[in-house]
């Protein structure tokens, strides 16, 4: 599968910003990128602070008026900028996958988020049906987020 026809389908299903890095730096290449959903085209070779940069643009113009970079709720905060999570002020170590599923649920606060919904968030539009995967991993989120600090692991 190409990049353009990747980034079609990732565009079905999510929002996530998409920065392209590539050799190609055709003017027919750029364009179709970013009409088809990258919010930004770097071209080889860049500088590690450049791509920073870009990677940082990409994820403010991705965050509505509303959203902060930081999510509180009771001894929670998630800071989405670092992806760090924080639980009565001790930072909590959290796989990849868990930070994700905890940032999906976090960004959803008070509404109803269905098995399916995170699997097609978290893992992609094929694993709606591994329902497996998220009984394991919320046990996992729920011992490692516990508010008693003698009981976590």
């Amino acid at each position: 599968m190409g990049g353009i026809e990747w980034l079609q389908q990732f565009r079905e299903w999510s929002k996530l910003p998409v920065v392209v890095l590539t050799v190609n730096d055709s003017d027919e290449e750029k364009v179709a990128a970013l009409d088809f959903g990258a919010d930004d085209y770097v071209t080889k070779p860049f500088s590690v602070p450049e791509l920073m940069a870009r990677l940082r643009t990409a994820m403010r113009h991705t965050m509505s008026p509303e959203e902060s970079p930081v999510f509180k709720n009771g001894g929670l905060e998630i800071d989405y900028s670092a992806r760090t999570v924080t639980v009565a002020g001790k930072k909590i170590k959290l796989t990849s996958t868990e930070y994700d599923l905890l940032r999906v649920l976090a960004r959803n606060i008070g509404r109803v988020v269905t098995h399916g919904m995170l699997l097609k968030e978290v893992w992609g539009p094929h694993s709606v049906e591994h329902t497996q995967y998220l009984r394991v991993y919320m046990g996992k989120i729920r011992k490692k987020l516990r508010f008693d600090g003698d009981k976590r692991e």
